[in-house]
């Protein structure tokens, strides 16, 4: 069994957070939502899960290979868990995603986590309904989102799903539908402005 695979195996009775994304590319934001989801939620690891591609983006992304190096390269400390299992299932669904992963680890506690950005978003996912049907959800600050993310279509519908921050560590032992929204000292950095930088 390569390195890779048996940093993905999983144990009963672990608090796993599922943090997805395209990540192109990864930055320094990407690192704070994952290290305050790890913190706040007490949890055993945060699986990145990088996306073959974003429905929702119109650009191609970079090579998945580089996208899952460039987080390794970010993210060496111990608990945070770099796959490519999407791409492995032929699917960019969250919620088959998240499906595969319940079915194959029945005694797992799995969490979503995000930035606000992507709850301001969460509406427009394939079966989004359903997928708060199915797992807990931790939101992020990000700059720039926070009355976008607390106004949209998502927040409001799960509104009286929400816990308070101070409960955020039994939010991945709760039954869904259940979510916080966790503030801490943001980082401004944006792919957007990296790749743009790039370009140039």
């Amino acid at each position: 069994m390569s390195r890779a695979a048996k940093s993905e195996l999983l144990h009963d009775g672990m608090l796993v957070g599922i943090y997805g994304g395209s990540f192109d590319p990864v930055h320094r934001a990407h690192r704070h939502v994952a290290q305050t989801a790890l913190k706040r939620l007490d949890l055993d690891r945060v699986w990145w899960m990088v996306s073959p591609g974003n429905p929702l983006k119109a650009h191609a992304p970079a090579s998945l290979e580089s996208r899952a190096n460039a987080i390794r390269a970010l993210m060496p400390e111990p608990g945070h868990v770099v796959s490519t299992l999407e791409d492995r299932l032929h699917t960019r669904a969250t919620i088959d995603l998240i499906g595969h992963l319940q079915s194959r680890y029945p005694r797992v506690s799995f969490v979503w986590i995000m930035g606000a950005d992507g709850l301001a978003n969460f509406h427009r996912w394939k079966d989004w309904q359903a997928i708060a049907r199915r797992i807990s959800i931790c939101v992020i600050a990000r700059p720039g989102s926070a009355m976008k993310a607390r106004l949209s279509p998502a927040a409001r519908y799960l509104a009286r799903a929400r816990k308070h921050d101070s409960r955020a560590k039994s939010l991945p032992l709760g039954n869904p539908p259940g979510w916080t929204y966790l503030t801490e000292p943001l980082h401004a950095e944006a792919s957007r402005l990296l790749r743009a930088n790039a370009a140039s």
